[in-house]
């Protein structure tokens, strides 16, 4: 491998700072993590208020810290609810509309408390030895739901927290594995289960819904919130993927468990409402209680399929397909207040769009197309969305869209309400991202996007840095991502250049496909016909300077270039994957490899390079 891989080759194309603009300066490694990152809105009973979380990153202490605050559907000035140490967050509103429940970890572990919203002591509800998170409010306000990871083989909470007891006094910290999962990411499994628990919102004993050797919610490939009550509060319905090897399945499915008595007794079996062998998840009930809409791929094992809208009719089982018809896949959905449309997030080329999708003839228009949708809520009229939108100039912030002038010019009617970050950005030089498309393997059509520097002249030359993105169904989108920034690479005077080659998603299901079992064809081929594009495009690009980075899949690609091109100075592979091979005898997805390569190494030991 050439020297060109160190690392530290990068330093041969630094330039000096650009001198900017006196009012504008380019944004630092400090400026990046002081952005309040904000989430999670959730709109009030009555559709006057806007809970949210913001989280900042403390440098100095290597740890992050995240309130909730408020502010007006009608805009105005923020308020901040919480103001305690370690995280506050997952704000749920009590149905009175005078209070919200919240998970913080306050006093150290992470449990459920209520704060009122305009006086008042916070309350702390629960004591989870095992703690708390995911937190739901039942719609009567009685009962709350959250997730907790327990020992299956422990009965109740005495045991659990006797369990836990005995693993932390243990002298001995050795881990013994004997089945995958043992790690998910960057937590160790520890013989725990994600079990589902159910508790009165005043306090009291919370009752596991979901017991025995399962994750509730699934460990991996589910919704934005995989449980749910029903309008009636006397069924919940819950995501479980109940295969017993779940490292070679994403069959993620759907139940739903009747409840009822003083406490939440269980009336009877959890009940599969799916029986789809592929990944079903983020099941919601329909205002009226008709229906439960749910995110359902159709393909066995491959976790980028097409994601379809689809409504389990409660009374006779029978399954509609929604967005059947549409080649995008579904992100976040809400129900409107009277049941007759969904309201949907998808990729689409470069943004997150949002959608509708009408219940009775399956119509769908697009709403809005601006950005990087993250959440999505809506008011109790119908009126309004709520939701989170951030772009490559801007951090995330709350915006809404008045749904009672969507004729109204392209984005006429949406207003940003929080401005959480304006002070931080407003003295920093950010150009926005600038789309093209190009011709690429195949003639097929393919989107990049080039960002340049702060203080940009057109008659100068600027060095490039060409980044290829990981997953590898994942995407460059307008948004402002808080590790690869594409802002950061392009303030130290670079050129910044983007593609979305084969297997990026937002362009069809077709395109995204076009990656399995040909990691290094087309999508190489694409990438170099960017690369060739650009440079014929762009006269300010100088081609004796130039980069390249990727994470990931995109590390693997940086492997590929080092072995197949010599046009660039440096290369940078952020844990790239460099053999497929060994990568399936340490993975603990291993549906993921044999999707992507068509079985086992040792069945298609000639795809796996």
């Amino acid at each position: 491998m050439r020297n060109a891989f160190m690392m530290l080759s990068f330093t041969l194309l630094l330039v000096p700072m650009l001198a900017l603009a006196q009012t504008k300066r380019a944004m630092t490694f400090d400026d990046l993590i002081s952005f309040g990152r904000v989430s999670d809105p959730q709109v009030s009973p009555d559709g006057k208020t806007i809970a949210f979380v913001v989280t900042w990153q403390l440098k100095e202490e290597n740890k992050s810290a995240s309130n909730i605050y408020l502010v007006p559907v009608a805009g105005g000035a923020v308020k901040q609810l919480t103001n305690a140490k370690g995280q506050n967050n997952n704000p749920r509103w009590m149905p009175d509309g005078k209070s919200i429940a919240f998970v913080s970890t306050r006093d150290d572990k992470s449990q459920i408390w209520v704060i009122p919203t305009d006086s008042g002591e916070v309350k702390k509800i629960s004591n989870i030895a095992t703690e708390a998170s995911g937190l739901i409010v039942s719609p009567d306000g009685k009962w709350f739901a959250f997730n907790s990871s327990v020992f299956p083989e422990c009965k109740d909470e005495e045991s659990n927290a006797k369990k836990l007891k005995e693993v932390e006094d243990s002298k001995v910290k050795a881990k013994i594995f004997t089945h995958l999962p043992f790690r998910i990411w960057n937590e160790y499994k520890d013989g725990k289960r994600n079990h589902l628990f159910v508790m009165p919102s005043d306090g009291g004993k919370a009752t596991d819904l979901t017991p025995g050797d399962f994750d509730t919610p699934p460990i991996d490939l589910g919704g934005s919130v995989d449980y749910a009550f029903s309008p009636d509060c006397k069924e919940i319905v819950f995501t479980r993927n109940p295969d017993a090897m779940v490292a070679i399945s994403t069959n993620n499915e759907l139940y739903a468990i009747p409840i009822t008595g003083g406490l939440p007794a269980v009336a009877g079996e959890p009940k599969n409402i799916t029986n789809n062998p592929a990944n079903d998840n983020q099941p919601v009930y329909s205002p009226d209680g008709k229906y439960v809409a749910y995110r359902m791929m159709r393909r066995a094992g491959f976790e980028a399929d097409k994601q379809e809208i689809t409504l389990y009719e409660r009374a006779t089982g029978k399954k509609i397909f929604l967005t059947e018809d549409q080649d995008y896949s579904a992100g976040l959905v809400v129900w409107s207040p009277d049941a007759k449309s969904l309201y949907w997030t998808a990729e689409d080329k470069g943004n997150v769009s949002i959608f509708k999708t009408t219940v009775n003839n399956h119509t769908t228009s697009k709403l809005y197309s601006e950005g990087f949708i993250t959440a999505l809520q809506i008011t109790p009229d119908g009126n309004k969305l709520i939701f989170v939108k951030e772009r490559a100039t801007l951090p995330a912030e709350i915006f809404s869209m008045d749904l009672s002038n969507t004729s109204a010019e392209a984005g006429k009617n949406v207003q940003q309400l929080s401005f959480i970050n304006k002070e931080k950005t407003a003295p920093l030089a950010m150009n926005p991202i600038e789309p093209f498309w190009f011709k690429g393997a195949g003639g097929t059509n393919v989107q990049g996007f080039l960002l340049k520097p702060p203080a940009f002249d057109a008659s100068k030359k600027y060095p490039l840095i060409y980044l290829v993105h990981g997953g590898p169904q994942n995407s460059w989108t307008d948004e402002f991502h808080y590790r690869w920034n594409i802002q950061m690479f392009a303030s130290r005077g670079y050129v910044v250049v983007a593609v979305n080659p084969r297997g990026s998603t937002g362009y069809g299901q077709k395109f995204t496909d076009e990656i399995s079992r040909d990691w290094g064809g087309k999508v190489y081929e694409d990438l170099m016909k960017g690369l060739d594009y650009t440079l014929a495009t762009f006269p300010f690009i100088d081609t004796t300077r130039m980069a390249a980075a990727g994470a990931s899949y995109g590390g693997y690609m940086m492997n590929w270039f080092l072995g197949h091109t010599n046009r660039f100075k440096a290369i940078v592979s952020h844990d790239g994957t460099f053999s497929p091979f060994s990568n399936y005898g340490t993975t603990e997805e291993l549906w993921f490899d044999e999707w992507e390569f068509g079985g086992t190494p040792y069945e298609h030991p000639e795809l796996f390079t």
